[in-house]
């Protein structure tokens, strides 16, 4: 069982009868007896997608994917023979993210036991190399089919699933504060461009400034909560690649009911290390009431859609 079923509002589904069931309903729905070609009009909203790439003569591989609230679904993927019959391989839920999160460049890397793909992103904002789940396999089987890979001009969308969370309230600032905040970030990412290509003056600034911080945060960590001395942060967690600590501030707030249990799921944009993207968390799993301007705390499973230009 997918632990992060839990996060689109599946909590209650715990045994095999019910995934395949599941599994069942996205595969129906998508090649079996399309949405489009239903004549119930509820079934004829469900937002479907699919996507093959001809691995060969006798083996096209397939994902399909079904929304069960807005931009929020299941996704199966597998391969058809000859005969045009589907085999199932594997399924995960997905949230399709909203938001442009960065226009750095995406190294992709196959996992070892299935055809499923990690992709590497070193953005300067975040300090840290972001490692994510790729959703939009398809794409990018097709083009490193085509050998029309790399691709320039690509950017990225990042989107996230917990299923543990925290609403915090925000570090009040003036907006001197806020504009003394942003122009030293700004002033950070540039030092760390530089010390990317190889400036020792940028790296030695760089360190300086690390070991002020570090002293300033050890000192007013004795009368001081540590989260009102961080704003915001984003690092890894445990030992799986793709899954992140963040504590971020809220942009948006929805709230919608899963179609099938009628569980909640919230659905939040953050900005976090200077980085926007959506999370969505299923509303029994989050401690706290979500509303923009609070920060939210927890543990999430970062996904990435690559936007590749003219596909």
């Amino acid at each position: 069982m997918h632990k992060f079923l839990r996060a689109i509002g599946f909590s209650e589904v715990t045994d095999r009868k019910e995934l395949q069931s599941l599994i069942g309903e996205v595969v129906t729905k998508t090649i079996v007896h399309p949405v489009e070609n239903s004549e119930d009009p509820e079934e004829q909203k469900l937002h479907t997608s699919k996507d093959f790439v001809a691995e060969s003569e006798k083996k096209i591989y397939a994902e399909l994917c079904l929304d069960f609230l807005t931009d929020v679904g299941i996704c199966v993927r597998g391969e058809f023979d000859e005969e045009n019959v589907f085999y199932y391989e594997y399924f995960f839920p997905y949230l399709k993210g909203s938001h442009v999160s960065s226009c750095e460049d995406v190294t992709i890397e196959r996992h070892f036991e299935k055809e499923s793909y990690a992709g590497v992103c070193d953005d300067i904002k975040v300090g840290i190399s972001l490692i994510f789940y790729l959703q939009n396999m398809i794409a990018y089987k097709r083009l490193n089919g085509l050998n029309m890979l790399p691709v320039q001009g690509t950017s990225l969308t990042l989107s996230g699933l917990s299923v543990q969370g925290t609403i915090m309230m925000p570090i009040i600032k003036n907006e001197q504060e806020k504009q003394k905040s942003k122009k030293a970030s700004n002033e950070r990412n540039q030092l760390i461009a530089q010390a990317r290509m190889g400036d020792e003056d940028a790296l030695e600034s760089l360190t300086l400034d690390d070991m002020d911080t570090y002293s300033t945060i050890s000192r007013k960590i004795h009368n001081e909560d540590v989260f009102s001395l961080v704003d915001t942060y984003f690092m890894p967690y445990g030992v799986e690649c793709d899954l992140y600590s963040i504590l971020g501030e809220i942009l948006e707030v929805r709230i919608e009911k899963n179609r099938i249990t009628q569980e909640e799921v919230v659905c939040m944009t953050l900005e976090c290390n200077e980085l926007t993207f959506d999370i969505c968390i299923n509303r029994k799993d989050l401690y706290g009431e979500p509303a923009v301007g609070r920060r939210f705390k927890g543990v999430i499973w970062l996904q990435g859609y690559i936007n590749f230009p003219n596909t």
